[in-house]
């Protein structure tokens, strides 16, 4: 039986090395300790914002941004992350649901809507890649939001260091969101930030900063992390376009991203087969829709981001266009 294993990501050597060395010699003296202000300084370089804060978490991020805004808020209708809406909920802030092309948001409807509304909203919430697997047009919307007073909020936890500086880029984005846990572009396995031009959105949740605040530990994996995000992403985002070229019928298939995704006409036997032969040393990398993070159509997710990127190479690669091809098509 063919099998394939691949590497499931992890902490890079370089972050593990960072980690370990906070941990042997903990900040004991006044003040925050110099592994959270170096990378906050190394968000700040990243995203061009001029304020940062790390936390402890992406939905941490989240709840701290959607608190120092009033709301109602624009989400996606599929593509997006299910955090927005269960932390949005949560704090009793209204949602506004933007039909998208399979998680992708149109400038065009995006005017529509907002055209149509009585009420102009606080923010627009978007994740970089729609469903992880197609590039959003970032900068068309945020023009679109500021010429309407809105914010537009950036969750980058799959663009961060994108060599083509059109996501995670804070020209383009008012608020600038990410988590850093597994298995993400930044892979510390824990750990978020938030990056902002306007000071006052950080000081309304100060409180919440200081519950949810990130230790050095982890905050010295995010700097040492940081540091290799371009070269991680850009291999990610290469070997999902080699699958994509390769592959049949996928979803987005001119479009950027870090996630393949296939039209399955039974999703759930054809991710039991596929696992079968796609082994991981971790997680798996097989996931299956509909389902809101990603697309709400029937059909299988190859998590590419999810992967080392020691194991892109081209034969690896050609061996999971072959195999998919036998198994879906």
């Amino acid at each position: 039986m063919f099998v394939l294993n691949l590497l499931f990501k992890k902490p890079s050597k370089e972050a593990e090395k960072a980690m370990h060395d906070a941990l042997k010699h903990p900040h004991v003296t006044p003040g925050i300790a110099p592994e959270i202000l170096n990378a906050q300084e190394m968000v700040k370089s990243i995203t061009q914002h001029q304020h940062a804060q790390i936390v402890n978490s992406g939905n941490s991020a989240i709840m701290a941004v959607m608190n120092a805004l009033d709301g109602p808020f624009i989400l996606p209708d599929q593509g997006g992350w299910i955090g927005f809406k269960r932390i949005a909920e949560f704090l009793g802030k209204e949602i506004i649901t933007l039909e998208t092309e399979w998680g992708i948001i149109s400038p065009e409807k995006l005017e529509l809507l907002l055209d149509n509304l009585v009420q102009v909203p606080s923010a627009l919430f978007l994740t970089s890649f729609a469903a992880y697997t197609a590039e959003q047009p970032v900068r068309e919307l945020f023009e679109l939001c500021h010429e309407n007073d809105m914010i537009l909020v950036e969750d980058a936890s799959g663009s961060v260091g994108d060599p083509e500086k059109r996501l995670c880029n804070g020209n383009h984005a008012h608020i600038i969101i990410g988590s850093t846990g597994s298995p993400k572009i930044v892979n510390v396995g824990n750990g978020g930030f938030v990056s902002t031009n306007d000071k006052a959105i950080l000081e309304k949740s100060q409180l919440l900063y200081k519950m949810l605040k990130a230790d050095s530990v982890t905050c010295a994996g995010i700097q040492a992390e940081m540091k290799l995000a371009p070269y991680n992403l850009d291999k990610t985002v290469n070997a999902c376009n080699f699958l994509k070229k390769n592959l049949g019928t996928v979803f987005h298939k001119n479009k950027r991203g870090i996630t393949v995704i296939l039209p399955s006409e039974n999703p759930r036997q054809d991710s039991r087969n596929l696992r079968k032969h796609l082994h991981t040393d971790g997680k798996g990398i097989i996931t299956t829709c509909p389902q809101y993070n990603r697309l709400m159509e029937k059909a299988v997710c190859i998590e590419i981001k999810n992967l080392n990127t020691d194991c892109l190479t081209k034969d690896t690669l050609k061996q999971i266009v072959e195999f998919v091809d036998n198994t879906l098509f």
